[in-house]
């Protein structure tokens, strides 16, 4: 796959985080864009919502199709931009196409119903429609499948979509609007909008305003969620919020111990930890506390922080500088207030040394905010009381995981745990057959599933008198 970077003069730089070089270009676009790329969203439309949906549904699979042609360039292009090594990066390639094949098929499945009319011979028939135009802005942690999440359901429904990604990686989504319209995507259907940090705002500002988008679905911090919310509500448009995470991670004694460090391991360093359903606070019985943290510290003294070409990398630089001192913050204060830092919590760069820090206590920095990086913080809990109480202590609620084998305590921490999503001797949560999204601060909306196609149609009632009813048949019968 040939990539044409933009006119250095008409752009801005995209870096790649491992090393600081520049390894290509944006188009620095704003308001006029955003508002050019409505425009050509509200002529495509109506063609788009008619065609039915087996004929969105072989678009889909014809625009899978193309992504998967390119999916070892997507990878590397992925890494290039965010960091995360290239095994990751070929997985997430293969996680966004899962989306598209998805919705090709819950195209097809947008049901509707018909209810019994309380008057005799009348009908009332619903009826599923597009909500219209469509917003997505998206971030950086996952510049691929993240956009194609929200394009998936949107086009599946009948949708057009405008796309705007994160300023620190835009290039993966030009890619994936260039591969669309090389496979038939209709112009107007999936436009992407790129602009630098200061032009986010005047960009996604356009399309919250325009009375013609009907539907926002946004992927970031709460505060800037709320923000969003609080601008769509002026003329009520339709919201999708998957926002900030705290998330625990509870291990009991009766826990199968080995598969418990295997999964936090899995959990906590993908993407180096800049996932929102991190583990953030990992909560650890008493009774097996000490052992189970001489044996996660030699786990993690054998990670390898390294570039995404590096085949011995185990995970990836962070974004940027910022997001080292958030680190740097947080343990910190923990170690201000007595937690010990028993490996890790250096920075080369960009890249943060896979860190354990033991005997965080509840009010630290680290377990109150998101972390999103490679610290795993752990936290001693005494018994099932005591560990749902500090996991349910939190603003967010995002996902939750938690390791045991007793068959009771699994059905109550499934049904207290206050969370969206809960695995339960699992953290393979996010995937295109399960609902992704959370509860409290952490949104609103499910992304995935088929429940994810709902976030993006309207329910229409037709109610037909008896008299209606009785003249249809009667033309029927003709």
């Amino acid at each position: 796959m040939e990539v044409t970077l933009a006119d250095p003069v008409s752009s801005f730089p995209v870096y790649d985080p491992a090393s600081g070089n520049c390894v290509g270009h944006a188009p620095a676009q704003g308001e006029l864009e955003a508002r050019r790329a409505i425009d050509a969203a509200a002529q495509a439309f109506d063609a788009w919502r008619e065609i039915g949906p087996a004929a969105r549904a072989s678009a889909l699979r014809s625009f899978a199709a193309g992504l998967q042609n390119e999916a070892e360039h997507l990878s590397r292009l992925i890494s290039l931009e965010q960091g995360k090594p290239w095994r990751e990066s070929r997985a997430e390639v293969d996680q966004g196409i899962a989306y598209l094949h998805w919705f090709a098929e819950e195209a097809r499945r947008a049901y509707g119903d018909l209810i019994p009319d309380r008057f005799a011979g009348g009908r009332m028939h619903i009826c599923r429609e597009p909500v219209g135009i469509v917003a997505a802005v998206t971030p950086w942690n996952f510049p691929f499948s993240m956009p194609l999440r929200k394009i998936a359901p949107a086009l599946a429904a009948g949708c057009p979509v405008l796309l705007k990604p994160a300023p620190e990686t835009p290039l993966s989504a030009l890619a994936i609007a260039v591969i669309a319209e090389r496979t038939g995507l209709g112009s107007g259907l999936l436009t992407v909008v790129t602009g630098d940090r200061e032009a986010s705002a005047a960009i996604v500002g356009a399309w919250i305003v325009d009375t013609r988008v009907r539907k926002l679905s946004f992927t970031g911090s709460s505060a800037t969620g709320r923000h969003l919310a609080e601008l769509a509500s002026a003329d009520l448009k339709r919201l999708s919020l998957e926002l900030g995470g705290n998330a625990p991670f509870l291990i009991f004694e009766d826990a199968d111990l080995d598969h418990a460090l295997d999964g936090l391991i899995a959990a906590k360093f993908r993407n180096a930890g800049q996932t929102c359903v991190s583990p953030n606070r990992v909560l650890v019985q008493a009774s097996i506390y000490d052992g189970f943290v001489a044996r996660l510290a030699e786990r993690i003294r054998r990670l390898v922080a390294g570039p995404a070409n590096d085949p011995m990398s185990d995970i990836g630089p962070l974004i940027s500088a910022a997001a080292v001192e958030k680190i740097d913050r947080q343990l910190s204060d923990a170690l201000a207030r007595g937690a010990r830092l028993l490996c890790g919590g250096q920075a080369r760069g960009c890249f943060y040394q896979p860190t354990l820090v033991a005997d965080v206590t509840p009010e630290m920095m680290i377990a109150r905010e998101e972390t999103f990086g490679p610290v795993v913080a752990l936290q001693r809990f005494a018994d099932e009381v005591e560990a749902i109480r500090i996991a349910n202590d939190s603003c967010f609620g995002l996902a939750a995981y938690a390791f045991t084998r007793d068959a009771d305590r699994i059905w109550r921490l499934g049904e207290t745990l206050e969370a969206g999503m809960v695995g339960i001797n699992q953290v393979a949560i996010s995937t295109e057959e399960a609902p992704f999204g959370g509860i409290k601060q952490s949104g609103y909306g499910r992304e995935g599933s088929r429940y994810g196609l709902d976030d993006y149609q309207n329910l229409k009632l037709i109610s037909l008198g008896p008299t209606t009813v009785a003249h249809i048949r009667e033309m029927a019968s003709c």
